[in-house]
């Protein structure tokens, strides 16, 4: 194998070139990004970046001259049209290239509001790429006020920020609360409160009927017949992943480009990694939103491009930072029927702990790191702890490792 072409200069994308280059491999490397900057962190963007604590150079993963330092050919502000999986080629512009293995590590996409109901008037903005977050940022001005559409922690988070700088935030959930999709009632409650105690007035099971303006946006009518005047809105309803090209070519899809679990997908000289991938998971498929899964997915397919025959096995976490709280989450928490709640050693820390009978799925922990490390090491040893053991507050949550 001496041509690889990387579609997607993402962090699944950046990943992988680099690992290549780490396990030695030495032939003809291709990233492309359809963005003008090279690869950068996004969980920054709608926090420490919007808010002005982070420049532009520190969200990038590596230096741009990494890239030509270790002999990747890195494309940006450039988009593949299509894929030629009989030629093994792939179109870029007017350009051909042809590859020994391909890897599309093409993320995700925001959801958009439809257009008939006002969604591509000016000041309605989504949080996904630097585009998007430079854009919205000359509108985060003190006193303006902004409607959020959707009660998901990239609501929440731009939620945070803006009631930090200033501004008069109403947010609206559709569902009966915020962070119904994925996470438990006190959870839920949880995050109502700290958003509630800094100024945010949250509406849940209230919709948009539509957004009103004339060029501009400047109102929204809500599903209980209320109307607000806003200076600008910002949407998130949830993303989408990037099969589009995957598609055309003819790949299987099922909740995302369709792969083995060595990353592999129907073409067996193709293969996907990230966001945009569905992989076996259990007695089913499972495609993860995630930095780290982003990191460790596209790993193994360097590893396996150079013939490892690994298969990929998730450590399932993610995290939320909302004003001074840290909320970080160990495991999947589908399917439980319990909830424990335990108070940490500091002021205002507390874990959220899923149970689906006896068995431990999953760990929210609110500004308590030691019950997210001891739950993560749980969760990935495959231990459940007693649920009335974790229950009682006596219990030293490190003697749970030992047991």
């Amino acid at each position: 194998m001496q041509k690889i072409v990387v579609v997607g200069a993402g962090q699944a994308g950046a990943s992988l070139v680099a690992k290549l280059r780490t396990l030695g491999f030495d032939g003809q490397i291709t990233l492309i990004g359809a963005e003008a900057v090279p690869p950068y962190q996004r969980p920054p963007l709608s926090k420490a970046y919007l808010l002005g604590d982070m420049t532009l150079e520190r969200l990038f993963l590596r230096p741009e001259s990494y890239y030509a330092d270790n002999n990747i050919d890195l494309r940006l502000g450039t988009e593949v049209t299509a894929i030629d999986p009989a030629a093994q080629t792939v179109r870029v512009g007017d350009e051909v290239l042809d590859y020994d293995a391909l890897v599309l590590t093409t993320g995700s996409a925001p959801r958009y509001l439809p257009a008939s109901i006002g969604g591509t008037l000016e000041g309605v903005h989504v949080v996904r790429g630097l585009s998007d977050v430079d854009g919205m940022e000359p509108e985060f001005q003190a006193g303006k006020s902004v409607l959020i559409v959707g009660g998901g922690y990239i609501g929440l988070e731009a939620a945070a920020v803006a009631a930090k700088k200033g501004l008069k935030v109403t947010l609206v959930e559709m569902a009966d609360r915020i962070l119904q999709r994925v996470a438990a009632p006190e959870t839920s409650d949880y995050f109502r409160a700290l958003h509630t105690a800094h100024g945010v007035e949250i509406r849940e099971g209230v919709g948009l009927n539509r957004l009103i303006g004339e060029g501009r946006v400047s109102g929204a009518e809500l599903s209980d017949g209320s109307t607000l005047d806003v200076d600008f809105v910002i949407v998130g309803v949830g993303i989408t992943p990037g099969t589009a090209l995957a598609e055309a070519a003819g790949l299987e899809i099922d909740n995302g480009i369709k792969t083995d679990a060595e990353g592999r997908t129907s073409d067996p000289a193709i293969w996907a990694a990230g966001d945009c991938a569905s992989f076996p998971y259990r007695d089913g498929r499972l495609r993860l939103e995630s930095v780290p899964n982003a990191i460790d997915q596209a790993e193994c397919v360097a590893e396996n491009l150079l013939g490892a025959g690994k298969a990929y096995v998730p450590q399932v976490w993610f995290w939320s930072d909302q004003y001074d709280v840290k909320l970080q989450i160990a495991g999947l928490s589908t399917g439980y029927d319990r909830i424990i709640t335990r108070a940490g050693d500091k002021e205002g820390a507390v874990s959220f702990w899923y149970y689906q009978g006896d068995t431990l799925l999953a760990v929210d922990a609110a500004n308590d790191p030691r019950a997210y490390m001891v739950g993560k090491r749980l969760i990935d040893g495959g231990k459940s702890p007693a649920p009335d053991l974790l229950a009682d507050p006596e219990t030293d949550l490190k003697s749970l490792l030992r047991a």
